[in-house]
């Protein structure tokens, strides 16, 4: 598989950070931009939104892949037994 961080001059921890910060928590573009400055990391918030568009899709399905290989079991209520 090709490499999706190879034309990016950042490292791939930044912009998972950077694109988990916005979509994980209510934050705009300019606080994660502010949030990751605090950092040491300086970026403009239209890097952040266009790694959100570049990579967002592609962490989400990683995601869900994580979450549906790890449980099969569904939880269902208990059953209530009695008279009525």
């Amino acid at each position: 598989m090709r490499n999706p961080y190879r034309f990016f001059n950042s490292s791939p921890e930044v912009i998972r950070l950077a694109v988990m910060m916005y979509v994980r928590f209510p934050l705009s573009l300019r606080h994660v931009e502010d949030l990751l400055h605090e950092r040491g990391i300086d970026i403009c918030h239209e890097t952040v939104r266009f790694w959100w568009n570049r990579f967002g899709p592609m962490f989400a399905a990683d995601i869900r892949k994580k979450r549906s290989a790890g449980h099969c079991h569904v939880w269902t209520p208990p059953v209530m037994q009695g008279k009525i």
